[in-house]
Order: C-alpha cells, then sequence, then structure tokens
C-alpha cells in the first residue's frame, strides 16, 4: 500500500528532528571533550604536586647532608675558609651520590654568609643610636667602589627620564647617612645631619610610608631607603649590586633578649669588592692578590695557611697592610645553603640559612635554621 506523500510539514519535522540529534550528539561531544580535558589538567596539576613534594624531599635531604658536612668541619678545625670540603664542589657532588635518589637529582652549593657585610652593624646596637666608626668607614670603602664600578659599566648609556633617584645625585656619604637614619632607633630627628632622611622623607612619597627606626630583619627592607636605586641593590650590567655583598645575619644576644651585631668578616671567604673595602685604601689594588693568595695550590693541596688572623701581609705588596681587626675573622658560624632538585622538567630550589651553635659545652654541636625558603 502506497504511504502518504510527505508534506513540506513533515519534511521540516523530520529535518528539525536531524537538526535536533546533531545538537544533543555536539553537546555531549563537547560535554566529553571538556571532562577529557579537565581531567587531564587534575592529572597533569596532580603529577605536578606530586613532583613538586618529591622535589622538596631531595632538597630538605640535601641541606641535611650539607649541615652534616658543616658540623663535621667545625669539629675538626675552628677557622673555615674555601680550602675546606664545605666549599669544594667536587667533595659535595660526590657526597651527594651516595644519597639514593630513584628519579632526579640535587645540586648543593654552600657559601659563608659572614663573608658579607653586616648592614646592622653600622650603629652600636642594642641602643642603635651611636655610629660603629670602623663600620663606617668600612661602607664608605665599599659603596664608593661599587658605585664607580657601576658607573663605568653605565658610561655611554641614555639617561633614563624620569628617573629621580640618579638625578639627585646621590653619593656613598647620603646612602651611608640614609642607612644609618632608617635604623637609628630614636626619635625621628635624622642622626646624620642634612645627608639623611627619616619619616618626614618616607612619608611624604606615593605612597607614604614609615621610617624603620630599628635594624633591617630582612635584606629585601634595603630598597625602601632613600638613595638605594633597583641597580645600587640588585646590581646592573652583569656587576652585583649590594644584595650580593651585605647580609642581616650575624645577630648575637647580649642581654634581656636584646641583640647586636659584631659586624666580623670572614677575610677567608669575603668576595673581591669586600676584600678591597677592608684594606687600607691605598692597599686595595692588591685585593685581588688575596684571592690568589689563599687559592694557590700545590697539585692537589692548598700550598698558604689561612687559619690565623695576620696571613695577609704574607702577601707580596701588603706587609705593612694593617686592617682593623674589629672588623675581619677567620671563622664563621652562619652559612646560606643552596639545594636545587630537578625531576621531570620541574625544578624546585630550597634555601637554607643556618648557624652552627652549641647549646651547652656538654652538648654537641648543631645547625639552628634562622630561615628556610622554597621557590
Amino acid at each position: 500500500m502506497l504511504g502518504r506523500p510527505d508534506t513540506p510539514k513533515d519534511q521540516s519535522n523530520r529535518g528539525m528532528v536531524v537538526v535536533l540529534a546533531l545538537a544533543t550528539m555536539m553537546m555531549v561531544v563537547t560535554a566529553a571533550l571538556e571532562l577529557h580535558i579537565s581531567e587531564r589538567a587534575n592529572m597533569m596539576s596532580s603529577a605536578v604536586m606530586r613532583d613538586r613534594t618529591t622535589l622538596e624531599e631531595m632538597g630538605a635531604s640535601a641541606i641535611n647532608l650539607a649541615m652534616a658536612i658543616l658540623i663535621k668541619d667545625r669539629l675538626e678545625s675552628e677557622s673555615d675558609s674555601l680550602q675546606e670540603d664545605w666549599a669544594d664542589n667536587e667533595t659535595i657532588a660526590t657526597l651527594l651520590n651516595e644519597i639514593p635518589f630513584q628519579e632526579g637529582s640535587v645540586t648543593l652549593e654552600i657559601t659563608d654568609e659572614l663573608s658579607k657585610i653586616q648592614i646592622n652593624a653600622l650603629l652600636q646596637f642594642p641602643e642603635g643610636r651611636n655610629v660603629n666608626n670602623s663600620q663606617q668607614e668600612l661602607w664608605g670603602r665599599f659603596v664608593g667602589g661599587l658605585m664607580t664600578a657601576m658607573e663605568n659599566l653605565e658610561e655611554g648609556k641614555e639617561k633614563r627620564p624620569n628617573d629621580k633617584e640618579k638625578e639627585e645625585d646621590i653619593d656613598p656619604i647620603t646612602i651611608i647617612s640614609c642607612i644609618k637614619d632608617w635604623m637609628d632607633s630614636g626619635d625621628d630627628d635624622a642622626i646624620t645631619g642634612l645627608n639623611g632622611a627619616e619619616s618626614d622623607y618616607y612619608e611624604s612619597l606615593d605612597p607614604p610610608y614609615a621610617c624603620k627606626n630599628g635594624p633591617f630583619d630582612d635584606l629585601s627592607e634595603l630598597r625602601l631607603v632613600k638613595g638605594i636605586t633597583p641597580e645600587l641593590f640588585a646590581g646592573v650590567g652583569g656587576a652585583a649590586g649590594l644584595s650580593e655583598y651585605v647580609t642581616v645575619y650575624g645577630a648575637e644576644e647580649v642581654e634581656n633578649e636584646k641583640f647586636t651585631f659584631p659586624g666580623k668578616i670572614n677575610i677567608n671567604t669575603a668576595q673581591l669588592p669586600v676584600l678591597a673595602a677592608l684594606l687600607p685604601p691605598e692597599n686595595a689594588e692588591f685585593a685581588p692578590l688575596l684571592i690568589e693568595y689563599r687559592e694557590a695550590t700545590n697539585g692537589t693541596l692548598y700550598v698558604n695557611d689561612v687559619t690565623r688572623l695576620g696571613w695577609h701581609k704574607g702577601v707580596p705588596g701588603l706587609a705593612g697592610a694593617e686592617i682593623d681587626s674589629n672588623l675581619i675573622s677567620v671563622s664563621s658560624q652562619i652559612f646560606r645553603i643552596t639545594a636545587t632538585a630537578s625531576l621531570n622538567n620541574v625544578q624546585v630550589t630550597t634555601t637554607a640559612v643556618i648557624e652552627r651553635v652549641k647549646p651547652k659545652e656538654s652538648e654537641p654541636w648543631q645547625c639552628k635554621v634562622l630561615n628556610w625558603k622554597t621557590d
């Protein structure tokens, strides 16, 4: 029996059904695709989190190894220098290979935090009012040398517009004065004269903030001080800035939970700009010879003894050079440990600043963590 011919209305209804069916299929496919993408993203996120947790544990293991190396070093010697195992990359790499990581790799570096200039030592704490003359002279030589080096690198470059700090013609004396006034624990009258800066200056900025009137707790605070440009803080043109050579660590408790900052620098580990600042101005050019002397070897053996103060006088040209005994030492108790762990194209860097301490004479040496940061 022949069916009734399709009417235009029937054809339209069938077309609508096909369209709805296709639309439904598209919705299902889209939903499935979005679910797949979401699940894949969750899986990848979980994998990254898993790897990051693993890397953090690997970094912590490496830092504990570094602490063990530093404790062993203290038991063997009261001095600290770059001639020792803690500063030898090959020795550290060999010891790291003894840790049985199933996957991934770790690099480890130990540096002496007291090879740097202690910024809080500019004032005599705990009072925080009087200037430490030895430190002030050191800072004058150091900042002057650092700014000269940066100016030499920037010669020939166009001066940037709106760079107000540079336009103010900031000099080393002004910078040192501003740092001291930032720490001055008294009232807001600048202790350094016209070159200083107290709260009235900082409160006139946009946005305004107050002068701290206390010691630096973190080196990043230095960027808030008048005259400290980003270039002076972080460096420019391949030259390092203040952040490379200055530290806030090295406090010593005196009484009633009050602290002072001796500010002695380990001449055995200090970098070139710091060594040049430690020497009298007329001898500053001999600073590279200090590094050559303490690193001189005969085969695999170091040939010069740097375990006692005064070894610098054995360097040719420095026999009569006097370095202020209030500024230097040949030992350290505070170190910066950096562990970088890598796995599946993920990298995590853990940095710990530790202090070797001996709570009581009858107790063993320990490593006290002063700061722990994971990036």
